[in-house]
């Protein structure tokens, strides 16, 4: 069976990316073995590691699955036997060796940074995250299939509706909607964050505050999971908010629509306007080498010229950003916040998302994706983006 996974001349762009940071660093190899970042350098989710010198091609260090074929490839028992195998093709041994330590528990960091004796160890979770904001070619296609399944399922959000269900009812239909049109399921985030395929915000579960750092919280259905939907009936005059995972590839895209049981207070269609209007105005802002502070500034000058600072990005707890970037995981950097402050650079994918919550109500607002080019900033999810009647 084939290792590598995806076209080689893209992949050989990401090793060289790779390769010339690590010399950047003074670093002579990296050795991977998380998923997100072993995907991401072959194209497949293996039990093993991906070494790579700072000069040089790739080895694969496979435990499982077995019938894996690829020039480099060695099926190993355990770590403390690459340092052998090296030697063995007499290849020189690192002198500073980046792992993945942001990642990786303490024990396997420990482990690994024995199997290399006499080697300085070095922080490969944060040049990785670094590498992967800007992405080739490939990943970019792997972007704009996922946008096509996204906006096919939200199409066919109203068709999940029935008076009478809960939140969760609702949020189950979407799901088995998104499964049908090829969804993974999964839903890959950096850090000490959970959520379960996307969330769905009604009435005044969307003012609860959440432990994760999301846009928006809702208190979820279970103390062990404190996100999102909770329940909520879906009443006449409360808004819906659905910000489900547009995880069709890899590679998942980000968008966030507005729905609606009934009529809502005027107040809730004014608030959803000066969401698109923020949203408009970031895309048009964005372009390589703009601060990420720059379009925070707007979003918090325009939410407060429209009454409705205290509401912009939630009420008891609000969150401290406009934005992300996006990729294998749904959080990636950077964040379109007051800090940390970072330029940005063509080839990003940036996930834009005003929200207001109303008390009451629920929460309105948008999200979506835009891949930053030399021109400017390329939308490339699309749904109808005013509030939709779910009764009509």
């Amino acid at each position: 069976m084939k290792f590598l996974n995806g076209p080689a001349d893209d992949l050989r762009l990401r090793w060289e990316r790779l390769q010339a940071a690590m010399r950047t660093e003074g670093a002579e190899a990296c050795l991977v073995s998380t998923s997100v970042n072993l995907y991401y350098l072959t194209g497949r989710i293996y039990g093993g590691y991906f070494y790579l010198p700072a000069a040089g091609r790739p080895r694969f260090f496979i435990k499982r699955p077995q019938g894996l074929e690829e020039e480099g490839l060695t099926y190993i028992r355990k770590p403390e036997e690459i340092n052998g195998l090296l030697a063995a093709e007499g290849l020189p041994l690192p002198k500073k060796l980046l792992l993945e330590a942001d990642e990786i528990s303490y024990t396997d960091y420990c482990r690994l940074s024995a199997a290399f004796p006499s080697c300085e160890s070095g922080n490969a979770s944060t040049l990785l995250r670094r590498l992967r904001m800007c992405k080739t070619p490939w990943e970019i296609e792997q972007f704009r299939i996922s946008a096509r399944q996204h906006a096919k399922t939200y199409a066919e959000v109203p068709a999940c509706f029935r008076p009478g269900m809960s939140d969760l009812q609702f949020q189950a239909e979407i799901e088995r909607r998104m499964r049908l049109n090829g969804s993974l399921g999964t839903f890959r985030a950096y850090g000490p964050m959970d959520i379960f395929m996307g969330s769905v915000l009604t009435g005044g579960n969307a003012e609860a505050p959440s432990p994760f750092d999301f846009a928006l919280g809702g208190a979820g259905a279970d103390l062990s999971l404190p996100i999102g939907a909770n329940g909520t009936p879906l009443r006449e005059g409360c808004s819906v908010m659905v910000d489900m995972a547009g995880n069709y590839t890899a590679y998942m895209t980000d968008m966030t629509r507005t729905f609606s049981v009934g009529k809502l207070p005027e107040a809730a269609y004014r608030a959803h306007e000066l969401a698109r209007r923020i949203e408009r105005e970031i895309a048009q802002m964005l372009r390589p080498g703009l601060s990420t502070v720059e379009p925070y500034r707007l979003a918090l000058r325009l939410a407060e010229e429209g009454g409705l600072a205290a509401n912009f990005m939630g009420t008891r707890q609000q969150a401290k950003f406009v934005g992300h970037g996006i990729g294998l995981q749904i959080n990636e950097p950077p964040v379109l916040a007051a800090r940390p402050e970072s330029l940005l650079e063509a080839g990003m994918l940036i996930a834009v998302e005003p929200k207001f919550v109303l008390p009451g109500i629920g929460a309105v607002g948008i999200e979506d994706s835009f891949l930053l080019t030399s021109d400017g900033a390329e939308q490339i999810t699309f749904s109808e983006p005013s509030i939709v009647d779910l009764t009509k």
